[in-house]
């Protein structure tokens, strides 16, 4: 096999310039040719960029910010107050952020207050018959200290489940009518989602609420189908203070 002289001496010619410089003093570019050590440039990085991907965008455990439906809010001890004769409560709760015409729903009401035992500030009965999902009446086993008109919530088991509105309460008999089916009660000024219309059996639980007129910043009255006996305050501590229906 023929041998390549080392080139000593030999010039060699730039393919870049066109000058003689010493072979040995020739380097080879990335493009292949042949130029002085002078000459030489190197590959530009914007010639072929690195490869990128889009920037991750989802979390493992993403924890966004979401509303929530609002929860029952415990009321200060013996909250609730009442005039002998007089079918207005005052409750007491401070910063309650609520407007006239929300809806309250009470809840574990510990002891009466003036005459008015826990049941009639909670609002609790059951159904007394089966309701279909398109009925516009219903019976409860006993709506004589439900309003005229307002909104409840049908309880099954443990979970808040349809809210209903009505315009008519015939005390006497126990019958709601003018019934707003899959309803939505207002609560904070706000008009939650609305629930699904659904049939329900004799004996579940029927929770009832009271319209209120705010007072001030830390309390609100509502009123009651039968006056107080007396003036008083009570009720006893936990009782708490929140929406029709606490579903999630």
């Amino acid at each position: 096999m023929a041998k390549f002289s080392q080139g000593r001496y030999a010039l060699s010619i730039s393919d870049r310039s066109g000058q003689a410089f010493p072979y040995l003093e020739m380097v080879k570019e990335w493009t292949g040719a042949w130029v002085h050590i002078s000459e030489y440039e190197k590959k530009s990085p914007l010639i072929s960029p690195m490869p990128f991907g889009a920037d991750p965008q989802a979390l493992q455990r993403a924890r966004p910010a979401r509303t929530e439906f609002y929860t029952p809010t415990i009321l200060p001890n013996n909250p609730f107050t009442t005039t002998g004769s007089s079918t207005t409560v005052t409750v007491d709760q401070p910063d309650h952020g609520r407007s006239t015409g929300d809806a309250v729903r009470f809840r574990s009401v510990v002891s009466a207050t003036g005459g008015v035992t826990p049941t009639i500030f909670m609002l609790e009965t059951t159904l007394a018959s089966n309701l279909t999902d398109s009925a516009t009446t219903m019976t409860l086993t006993d709506s004589s200290a439900f309003p005229s008109t307002g909104y409840i919530v049908v309880q099954p088991g443990a979970n808040d489940n349809e809210t209903i509105k009505y315009t008519a309460n015939n005390t006497g008999t126990g019958v709601l009518s003018g019934l707003t089916r899959g309803s939505s009660a207002p609560t904070y000024n706000l008009t939650p989602q609305t629930t699904t219309a659904s049939a329900h059996d004799a004996n579940v639980k029927i929770r009832g609420s009271y319209s209120i007129t705010k007072v001030d910043d830390n309390s609100y009255t509502f009123t009651l189908v039968t006056a107080a006996s007396k003036t008083q305050t009570g009720g006893g501590y936990p009782a708490f203070a929140g929406p029709v229906n606490a579903r999630a």
